[in-house]
């Protein structure tokens, strides 16, 4: 895969606080079976290959049909419903970090079940175009793994709270 530096800077950045806050959030004291538990574990590492801008790991973790799905406010230039397939995934990723950046990231929980993930948590981000923060908001994350590959990335967020920031 041919990864651009810059891309890479820019994913990074924008969501270096995620990493820590997510690879540190394990599912705890929770029993699943080895489907789940290895759904769970590569959920983890797209999570922490996208917040150290690893490109190479995301690529390698993602399958070719995946899909990636926002809803919102489509004013905002990352909000545009699903985004199916590596190539496009990987254009629209720098267009999020470059609009946005990740200034807290909290999950407060986090499992799985078979082929599905679901992460809960409080975040907060700047808009860039503004300076503007979000405050805090709640987000969660459903991801479908099959094949050892996510397939399925659909985020939930409070859209209004990012449009509010993004707008001024």
């Amino acid at each position: 895969m041919n990864t651009n530096p810059t891309r890479r800077a820019v994913l990074a950045t924008s969501t270096a606080a995620a990493l820590t806050a997510t690879l540190a959030s394990k599912a705890g004291a929770q029993e699943m079976d080895a489907q789940s538990q290895a759904t769970f574990d590569t959920v983890m590492a797209f999570m922490g290959a996208m917040g150290s801008g690893d490109m190479d790991k995301m690529n390698e973790l993602m399958a070719d049909d995946m899909v990636w799905h926002n809803e919102g406010d489509s004013s905002l230039p990352w909000i545009l419903g699903d985004i199916k397939g590596k190539t496009a995934i990987f254009e629209f990723l720098p267009v999020f970090g470059a609009n946005l950046t990740t200034t807290k990231w909290e999950n407060t929980d986090a499992f799985a079940s078979g082929d599905t993930v679901a992460v809960f948590g409080v975040m907060a981000a700047t808009a860039t175009k503004t300076g503007k923060s979000t405050g805090d908001f709640s987000f969660a994350l459903r991801a479908k793994v099959k094949d050892g590959k996510v397939v399925l990335w659909h985020w939930f967020e409070d859209s209004y709270a990012v449009s509010q920031a993004y707008h001024g």
